[in-house]
């Protein structure tokens, strides 16, 4: 039995094909891999931890050393024209996201009623320049009167001497005696007629204490034409700083102007700020002066530097306009926000619009003010 096994075996091995004896050690050492590879695997699974602590571990670090918001808005200067008298509107020089500078001429407004009312304050002039000089020559005749006055006065007294020593000695009679002092009387009355006219004369001729030299009639129509001078000026309406025009849809030729309602607005683009709504929980570190990142919706890319400019005053619902009443039974407590001004450092390569979105992030850890 043993030599029929042993005869087999040979048998297999003797038919067992050569090619196949000599690759199956070949297939087997593939099968293994190879030692670099090994160790690259166990590099990968060593870093992908360690990554990951790393960047846990900087997170941890640097929680907490900014504060950030995207309630927040950039801000510019904005300035209401008005024309400052009324009227009718004839010429517009400008329209809307038009580039003006300070002094040019935005639109102006009907100037004849203007004119006429400066015409009459000339005529008002000269008619109280007129009226001095014939108070003035009042008060010289009133002069003439009293001497005038004084002589009739010296003449019935002279008279009525007369008539009283012949009354002493019988020789007139009583009505020519009464008529004499009668006379006396009226001449007297006379005199202070006369100076009572010519002191009435010189005051409304002489010039008045705060303006001396000129005369209050004069000095009054005077005032009148430099009144009228200026609301002829204001019809021409000027930008009263240089900007970029917005809001000027109403302002059309032929439309009547309001003194006082606003026609245009002007935004002042050369000085931008951002208005950033922190949450109150947000300010215990945070101080004026201390460093800001300031991003755009608008500019994905673009990165400013700034600095906290202000802290608020107040609480953004506590300036509404319908202020939020908190003694109430069902009051729930809310998180609030106060108004933070960040001022922007860098000059923007990118034109800043007023109301766009940004994103403020505040560096807490910088020194502040």
């Amino acid at each position: 039995m043993d030599m029929l096994k042993s005869d087999n075996m040979a048998e297999h091995h003797d038919s067992t094909p050569a090619g196949e004896e000599e690759d199956s050690p070949v297939i087997e050492e593939r099968s293994s891999p190879p030692p670099k590879r090994r160790w690259l695997r166990w590099i990968v699974m060593a870093i992908v931890p360690l990554a990951l602590i790393a960047t846990g571990g900087y997170f941890w670090l640097t929680s907490g050393q900014t504060v950030s918001t995207d309630n927040a808005y950039l801000q510019q200067d904005r300035v209401a024209v008005a024309a400052e008298v009324g009227g009718r509107i004839i010429a517009v020089n400008v329209g809307s996201n038009d580039i003006v500078k300070q002094g040019d001429i935005l639109f102006r407004i009907d100037p004849a009623p203007f004119e006429i009312a400066l015409a009459q304050a000339n005529a008002a002039i000269a008619g109280a320049e007129v009226q001095v000089q014939a108070l003035r020559t009042t008060a010289a005749g009133s002069s003439v009167d009293i001497s005038a006055a004084r002589e009739d006065i010296g003449f019935a007294e002279a008279k009525f001497a007369r008539q009283r020593a012949l009354m002493q000695r019988g020789f007139t009679t009583k009505a020519d005696f009464e008529a004499a002092e009668h006379a006396v009387v009226q001449a007297r009355e006379k005199l202070r007629q006369a100076q009572a006219d010519a002191a009435e004369a010189q005051s409304f001729a002489a010039n008045g204490r705060s303006m001396p030299g000129e005369n209050p009639a004069i000095a009054s129509a005077r005032v009148q034409r430099e009144q009228a001078q200026l609301n002829l000026s204001r019809t021409v309406v000027r930008a009263p700083s240089s900007g970029r025009v917005a809001q000027a849809d109403r302002l059309q030729t032929g439309q009547m102007m309001v003194s006082g309602l606003p026609a245009l607005t002007i935004v002042k683009d050369s000085k931008s700020w951002v208005e950033a709504n922190f949450k109150e929980t947000d300010l215990a570190e945070m101080a004026v002066g201390q460093r800001a990142e300031i991003t755009f919706d608008a500019y994905p890319d673009l990165r400013l530097k700034g600095h906290v400019e202000s802290i608020g005053a107040g609480t953004g619902s506590e300036f509404s306009v319908l202020p939020a009443q908190n003694a109430t039974g069902n009051w729930v407590k809310v998180t609030q926000r106060v108004p933070v001004r960040i001022a922007i450092d860098d000059k923007s390569p990118r034109p800043l619009i007023a109301g766009l979105s940004t994103e403020v992030t505040v560096d807490i850890r910088s020194k502040g003010r």
